[in-house]
């Protein structure tokens, strides 16, 4: 996975540099949207996906007649929440991370309106991390709910182990363009961690536990050039 990463990254660094004959333009931008996430864990772990929000600052800079580069900085809540199928029970562990997606961007269309592909890496650096719980989740051996059921709890109190994150994000969407220098998009985005937030030493709970995201958001550009 390593290596896909890698590949990305020359594959966005090659787009942004290629066929300077064209006259480029640079837009700047914000968004904001909704996430639904969850964490990868091996062994599994009962779970459903955690909604949050994220919101950023765009770079858009277009050097050929369908590719460009984008660069984002943004901050996303991640996490995961777990199923207690009909029980009464709820608990949720959201992370806030900074993130920064370097991404190629392939469009389509017209002057009005334009399919759009971003694909590259994206590093995070966590923030913050918050546990919203309605029982003792620190002493959760002890409730019958728990002692009759054959979950796995321990991810429920694990420290963090790792606060910088890197992985993969691909996301399609359409921008309509207002006048020449005012445009609208909208999109939806995967990513995808390659870093575990637990400990995962041969010793411990879980050998993964990584991150998976799904973004839905809408931006707005103003071109500058």
């Amino acid at each position: 996975m390593r290596f896909i990463t890698f590949a990305l990254f020359v594959l966005t660094v090659i787009a942004a540099t290629a066929q300077t004959h064209y006259e480029g333009s640079i837009s700047v931008g914000g968004k904001a949207g909704a996430t639904l996430s969850r964490v990868n864990f091996n062994p599994s772990v009962q779970q459903v996906m955690q909604p949050g929000m994220t919101a950023g600052v765009m770079f858009r800079y277009i050097e050929e007649k369908n590719f460009g580069l984008i660069a984002e900085l943004n901050m996303t809540q991640r996490g995961w929440k777990e199923n207690f199928e009909e029980s009464n029970y709820n608990y949720s562990h959201r992370f806030t991370y900074i993130e920064l997606p370097i991404m190629t961007h392939i469009f389509f269309g017209n002057q009005r309106v334009k399919g759009f592909f971003n694909l590259g890496p994206e590093l995070n650096v966590m923030i913050g991390n918050g546990i919203s719980s309605d029982f003792d989740y620190q002493n959760a051996a002890d409730l019958d709910y728990f002692i009759q059921d054959t979950r796995h709890i321990e991810q429920m109190t694990l420290d963090i182990n790792n606060r910088f994150d890197y992985g993969i994000c691909a996301g399609a969407g359409m921008e309509i363009n207002l006048n020449p220098k005012h445009s609208l998009l909208i999109e939806g985005r995967f990513y995808y961690g390659l870093t575990d937030v637990f400990p995962n030493h041969k010793t411990d709970i879980f050998s993964s536990s990584n991150s998976m995201t799904i973004n839905l958001t809408l931006g707005y550009f103003y071109r500058l050039k």
